[in-house]
Formats: structure tokens, sequence, C-alpha cells
């Protein structure tokens, strides 16, 4: 059995009105442009999440409603408080109660960098990889009958895409 982890940073938000909670930071124009060319991406390579969890901050959601369109389906959407500045263990307690094949999780840097990297056998060559800027997602699979049996290490790189490769 094969599991998929869509892992997905938040599209670049916008720092327009400094008195706004980090939190509440909605898109800016730009990460709104990526989160719907990521969409696109992904149905275009069958990439399709049977379900997302997704940080409850404001980006992440709107980086998701930017994505949602373009892919077949209605893939549940839960929101993790948790994941909102999650660390890797954290991330990795989450998504071990998935219940989907395919799952895409919306989350924030540090965290989600550290996570993608301590989660692969093996990191993809892409110079971005490491500091996973906004927009970055990584698709990895796992041979692994549940989400349970998934642990540091144990990932297959089968993509990795910033936006700014995807508007090229």
């Amino acid at each position: 059995m094969m599991k998929r982890l869509i892992l997905t940073r938040h599209a670049k938000s916008s720092w327009d009105d400094p008195t706004m909670s980090d939190h509440d930071r909605p898109l800016n124009e730009r990460g709104k442009a990526a989160a719907a060319d990521l969409g696109e991406w992904l149905a275009s390579r069958g990439y399709v999440p049977g379900e997302v969890l997704c940080s409850d901050a404001l980006r992440t959601r709107k980086t998701w409603s930017g994505i949602a369109p373009a892919l077949p389906g209605t893939p549940e959407l839960i929101l993790k408080p948790a994941l909102y500045h999650a660390g890797p263990d954290v991330m990795l307690a989450v998504l071990k109660h998935a219940s989907a094949d395919t799952v895409m999780m919306i989350g924030h840097n540090p965290g989600i960098a550290e996570f993608a990297g301590r989660i692969v056998a093996q990191a993809p060559l892409n110079p971005d990889f490491q500091r996973y800027p906004t927009g970055a997602t990584l698709v990895v699979s796992f041979e692994a009958p549940s989400w349970q049996d998934v642990d540091w290490h144990s990932g297959s790189v089968r993509d990795f895409i910033v936006p700014k490769e995807i508007a090229a």
C-alpha cells in the first residue's frame, strides 16, 4: 500500500497592515496567483489529495482556496490549529492521524522546511528545497499500509516545485 503526501508552504502573504496579527494575514496578489498556479500544476500531474490538513491561519486557508478550484472532486478540508507554526514533530503527529491515501498538508516555515528535510530519505537537488520558500510544494510517497507507519527518512520524493518555476 502506498501513501502520498503533498506538503505545501502557504503562498506569499501580505504585510500591508502592520497592526494585523500574524494569524490573520491574507495572501498578497502574487500569493493568490501562485496558489492558482500550484492548483493547475498539481492537477496536471494527477496529485489530488483526498483530504487537506491545513493550519487555521488565514494565509494557509487562502492558499487552499486558490489551489482547490483546479482540482477534481472536493477533498475534505480539515483545519488543524496545531499546524500553525508547528515544528516537525507536531506535523508528523498530525499526519499520523490522516485517513486518505493522498494527503495535502499546508503549513508554515520554519517547521515545514525542517519537516520536509526529515521526512524524505533523500532530499531533491532543487536549491530551494532547504529554505522552502512560500508556495514550495513537495510530493512524497511512502511504502506504508497506514500513516501510523510513516516515520522520519522514509519518504521517496516524487516532485518538488516552487511557484516561480511554474510561471517560468
